[in-house]
């Protein structure tokens, strides 16, 4: 790697026991935006994803299909792999949970790290069980009818077994002032209090590892005793490092790790801001930089169920409007670190509004009026209006400020904010009605540099209508050359 900076990024790894749902989606995007942000800046970036195959829930789900685990997982990893380059995700890495060549090695070299810290130990325990999350849960962090938050109408397990249990109480003191301090950062603010809260009661020690009986017999083997499977928990979260080399490629390892940034749901904060950090803290290695928070996505106001069928697939979003006009949705709509609501008549209001009659109208508009003047050699210090100068700056510090917070659809909206004095700067010089030739190539250069600094902002987030706007209006050295091209968002039929 070369001296450039690095960043790292990774979305959580997604269970595979089913296939992706609109939630997935968002995650996906939303990742792929920062580190396509981030590449802008100049930076060397790696975006990480992958499948959590040993869980218990996949092996259910497996054996509910009358599938082998193995063909199970990896059919529907395959979906959320395709899932990704539907949506013009570029992952750089997708790593598998059940790769034995890579992960296994890599998950049990950081259980024997931690074991020689002393932070593993052996004990019976009884206690109730989610297998939806895949964790143990007190009984007063259940709601009234005894079932676990994040999944209700389920009922938990009560399970009692000899596992290994890892000394989490250990590293209370040194989790909270990372958290607090900002060593590890959290965004947004609700989330950092959220674990901080966590940490202000005592810390209870958690099971890392499963009989081979509960386990089906699937999963990492736990290093010197084979009658145990390493807990998922441990297991996936360590898909970060085996990703990039983590005991199989010591010189690539070091080049990336640590992690820049953590994009997760906040289903699963405890599990990245606390049980993480404290694995890695054992293991004597470096801890993630940060994490970045999103809500839960709801379908017309409900929750997705199975029960209630409201499941939304991406792909049959994307296969009816493309990928583009879902991406814009929602990151603009979904507020960035909420929860937020999907519905048909909101991606198609959005569509209309903002993608066929803002955007894609504006470049037509600037395309068809300064086509004929094709091409215009400007002096960007002399020929560009200071109000048209102001407005870009302005937008693009907002812009950069909001990407900086993760507020991604705050940098969305700051960009249509300028398509918006784009279109007043038109209507108001009135070009078509301006005789003077030198005047009218005064407003089509300002109307053209505007749309261009467009196209430059949206390249996180719509990267291929990025790709299409300069095929009509584009400004390099110091030449706007413009003419009219195909469409960008044709009107719903």
């Amino acid at each position: 790697m070369s001296a450039t900076p690095k960043y790292y990024i990774t979305t959580a790894i997604p269970y595979v026991n089913a296939k992706p749902h609109i939630g997935h989606a968002l995650e996906f995007i939303q990742a792929d935006t920062i580190a396509r942000h981030e590449r802008l800046l100049g930076k060397d970036v790696l975006l990480l994803s992958g499948a959590d195959e040993n869980a218990l829930k996949n092996v259910q789900a497996a054996e509910e299909a009358h599938a082998p685990p193995q063909e199970f997982v990896d059919a529907n990893a395959r979906l959320f792999a395709d899932l990704a380059k539907h949506l013009h995700v570029e992952f750089d890495i997708f790593q598998k949970g059940s790769d034995r060549l890579h992960h296994y090695p890599s998950s049990q070299e950081l259980w024997r790290r931690c074991a020689a810290a002393g932070d593993i130990y052996r004990k019976a325990y009884e206690g109730l069980y989610c297998v939806g999350c895949e964790a143990f849960y007190a009984p007063d962090e259940l709601t009234p009818e005894g079932e676990c938050a994040e999944h209700p109408g389920k009922k938990v397990e009560r399970v009692a077994e000899e596992n290994y249990f890892f000394r989490l109480s250990k590293y209370q003191g040194e989790l909270v002032e990372r958290i607090r301090s900002g060593a590890l950062a959290i965004t947004p603010e609700v989330r950092k209090h959220e674990a901080l809260s966590f940490l202000s009661q005592p810390l209870a020690d958690i099971s890392i590892s499963r009989s081979n009986e509960r386990a089906r017999n699937w999963g990492v083997p736990v290093p010197g005793d084979d009658s145990q499977r390493i807990y998922v928990w441990f297991d996936a979260l360590n898909i970060y490092q085996s990703g990039v080399g983590f005991n199989w490629d010591d010189a690539r390892y070091r080049a990336w790790w640590p992690a820049d940034l953590h994009v997760i749901g906040k289903g699963i904060l405890r599990f990245h801001a606390i049980y993480w950090p404290a694995f890695l803290l054992s293991a004597k290695l470096p801890l993630p930089k940060a994490l970045f928070v999103h809500g839960y996505i709801t379908v017309n106001g409900h929750k997705i169920s199975k029960s209630i069928g409201n499941a939304v697939d991406p792909l049959a979003v994307v296969e009816r409007y493309g990928a583009e006009p879902l991406r814009y949705y929602l990151l603009r709509e979904i507020p960035s670190g909420e929860d937020g609501d999907f519905s048909i008549a909101k991606l198609e209001e959005r569509y209309t509004g903002d993608l066929s009659n803002g955007l894609g109208n504006l470049v037509a508009r600037v395309a068809a009026l300064g086509e004929k003047v094709s091409p215009i050699r400007v002096d960007f210090g002399t020929d560009m209006l200071p109000n048209v100068k102001t407005a870009a700056s302005e937008v693009f510090r907002r812009y950069e400020a909001a990407f900086a917070a993760f507020r991604l659809h705050e940098a969305l909206g700051e960009t249509w904010r300028l398509i918006a004095f784009t279109d007043r700067f038109i209507s108001e010089t009135r070009p078509w009605a301006v005789e003077d030739p030198e005047r009218f190539r005064s407003i089509i250069a300002n109307a053209a540099y505007l749309v261009s600094t467009v196209s430059n902002l949206v390249q996180p987030f719509l990267p291929e209508t990025a790709k299409r706007i300069p095929k009509q209006i584009s400004f390099a050295d110091s030449v706007i050359e413009i003419k009219k091209g195909a469409v960008l968002f044709p009107r719903l039929g």
